[in-house]
């Protein structure tokens, strides 16, 4: 009698075996094309770190973007430039430790007020168009629901008044009101302003928009845009990270342990 190959062989330790090394290159090859961005890895003051990985980078790899934007090749092994002269100090030797701003850190833009360097350009939708606009250049565009803020006065974190909003920016795709626009007196910098969203909470029993983040000393600083009706992706940054960094820089008072 002669036995058939399989007769011997065992189907169910093939497959397991095949399975776990289908499993182990594919944690590898995911894992390396993680790495077209963020990496080489940097420290705190922005310099290459010692640790790196288990994993070498990956070759690189070119990117065609939409719109007439060019092509992108990454990892293209730049760096902030900012990492140059950060206003930063280290309190240990030690890395891993928290850095201590040397200057203003709402408008240096470190610590929990930090933007990335994203492209000085607006983001675009699928037609190639702005995403955001005012809703002044939307004609399609109306509040249907809850209290139109325009008009309203705007109330800084210390109880301030320091202007009234006079229109919205819209995410005309997502249908989503992504900033508020005020209008500063002058006695606050004058000029327009915007205000994320988010940060924003309008009053039902006033006509008044409240931002608690920030003090009214702080709007004249607050960063503005290079065109009355677009936003680009870096100003997006600054002004988001500048009202997120007033969370903790606004007042000394809020650097100190809360029980």
């Amino acid at each position: 009698m002669v036995n058939a190959f399989f007769g011997n062989f065992d189907l169910a330790s093939l497959s397991i075996w095949s399975f776990w090394l289908f499993f182990a290159g594919l944690v590898w090859y995911l894992q390396r094309a993680n790495m077209h961005e963020g990496f080489p890895l940097e420290d705190e003051a922005g310099n290459p770190a010692a640790n790196q990985g288990l994993f070498w980078l990956p070759e690189k790899k070119t990117y065609k973007l939409p719109h007439g934007q060019g092509d992108k090749t990454v990892p293209d092994m730049l760096t902030d430039a900012r990492n140059a002269d950060l206003p930063l100090k280290k309190m240990t030797k030690n890395n891993g430790y928290p850095l201590e701003p040397t200057g203003d850190p709402m408008v240096d833009g470190v610590g929990p007020a930090s933007w990335c360097a994203r492209k000085d350009e607006p983001e675009l939708d699928g037609r190639g168009h702005p995403k955001i606009q005012p809703l002044t250049a939307l004609k399609n565009f109306k509040v249907s629901a809850g209290r139109d803020p325009r008009g309203m006065a705007v109330v800084a974190g210390d109880g301030e008044t320091v202007g009234k909003v006079v229109d919205m920016w819209v995410d005309e795709p997502e249908q989503l009101v992504r900033y508020l626009e005020i209008e500063l007196d002058a006695a606050h910098g004058g000029g327009r302003r915007l205000v994320p969203m988010q940060v924003a909470k309008i009053s039902w029993f006033r006509p008044e928009v409240r931002v608690r983040l920030i003090y009214g000393k702080h709007f004249a600083a607050v960063p503005t845009t290079k065109s009355a009706t677009q936003v680009t992706k870096l100003e997006e940054e600054k002004i988001c990270a500048y009202y997120g960094g007033g969370l903790l820089y606004a007042d000394k008072a809020r650097q100190e342990s809360q029980l």
